[in-house]
């Protein structure tokens, strides 16, 4: 059985913005980014190790996509992915805050 997936409010809103923001250019591009992003989300369920651990902050992992990290936390007794942020890489490092 696979594990739960969750987005914290605040990677639910990084979610809205990627999408609101490529719709400027292109809605159809904004659609199926959005929709591989989800994608790679609920991929998570069955492969929650897959990430990258992230430097200096124990237990988050991060997935690459395009121009985006997905970064997350696996509670192995829980077993529940939590999607703490979706992050635009070209965006200040500096701007990002994880727990």
């Amino acid at each position: 059985m696979g594990w739960r997936v969750a987005l914290t409010d605040e990677a639910d809103a990084d979610l809205g913005k990627v999408v609101a923001f490529l719709a400027q250019k292109s809605s159809s591009a904004a659609e199926r980014i959005g929709l591989e992003l989800v994608a790679l989300i609920f991929q998570l369920d069955q492969f929650p190790q897959r990430g990258a651990p992230v430097r200096q902050r124990p237990g988050l992992r991060k997935l690459a996509h395009r121009h985006y990290l997905i970064i997350y936390r696996a509670n192995e007794a829980a077993r529940l992915i939590e999607i703490v942020r979706i992050w635009d890489n070209r965006q200040d490092p500096i701007k990002l805050r994880l727990p």
